[in-house]
């Protein structure tokens, strides 16, 4: 089968089940503070809304077992638009399906689509020889544009974050294991994309005025690999756009947040 006839194929759908103690490791994972009560304490919990791509992890996994991308696929981009408040605990019904699948010349992406009651959630995976299938070539990515000053935050990544987010549930090898890391050219174990975008919210939200668990929509590409131990800085725009940048390394590009 071609990259382009899964365009629009059902995934299926899966009722997920979680508890207050996986919202509260989830927030820990991608850096929420002990004395940040309502993150990580049950009496006073609210569930941070990218807590639910994590649940929603297998859809990807779906695709990339049925055969449509092999090993050299990586994530390209994600977003997320939150429809209403994750519960504490409980189930979550979700819905899978492929979306647009672009024709790069030498590589496809594939957009994946879960849906729920309380979000939605797209990832993009950039296929390496999955390309040349004669479809469109898709959208070009967004022109520069200048802001002006941003506002700026630290973000600094543990030590132990990768090993501790990868108990959400993503538990490829490039994120905790030397040797598989080094297969993919970097010297140690990476951050997962996800939990360098999720953890970016924290800080945003800070500069922002708001609360991260008011998260309403969030987006943002891969454009570079980043490290545990790493002292990252977000740097934040008034209409929403952002950067993480890793040195004077662009380590999350073209992304953009609301709240509220």
């Amino acid at each position: 089968m071609s990259a382009g006839e899964w365009a629009g194929r059902s995934l299926g759908e899966r009722r997920v089940g979680y508890t207050e103690r996986d919202a509260i490791l989830y927030a820990l994972s991608v850096g929420a503070r002990a004395d940040q009560l309502d993150l990580v304490f049950e009496d006073r919990l609210r569930v941070l809304p990218t807590f639910g791509l994590t649940l929603a992890q297998w859809a990807p996994d779906v695709l990339a077992a049925a055969g449509a991308f092999d090993t050299r696929s990586v994530h390209a981009s994600q977003r997320i638009e939150v429809h209403g408040p994750l519960p504490r605990s409980g189930e979550l019904l979700l819905a899978a399906r492929v979306g647009a699948v672009w024709d790069k010349g030498s590589a496809a992406i594939f957009e994946i689509e879960v849906r729920s009651e309380q979000f939605t959630a797209v990832w993009t995976i950039f296929a390496p020889g999955q390309g040349g299938f004669g479809g469109e070539r898709g959208p070009a990515r967004p022109a520069a544009v200048e802001r002006g000053e941003p506002r700026r935050a630290a973000l600094r990544i543990a030590e132990n974050q990768a090993a501790l987010y990868r108990l959400t549930g993503d538990r490829h090898r490039i994120h905790i294991d030397p040797e598989a890391s080094a297969l993919i050219g970097q010297p140690r174990p990476i951050l997962q994309g996800l939990c360098t975008l999720a953890a970016a919210t924290l800080p945003l939200a800070d500069l922002l005025g708001a609360h991260p668990a008011e998260l309403s929509r969030l987006e943002g590409r891969f454009s570079a690999p980043v490290l545990p131990g790493d002292e990252l800085e977000v740097r934040s725009w008034a209409d929403g756009a952002f950067q993480v940048l890793r040195g004077e390394t662009v380590a999350i590009a073209d992304a953009s947040v609301a709240f509220g």
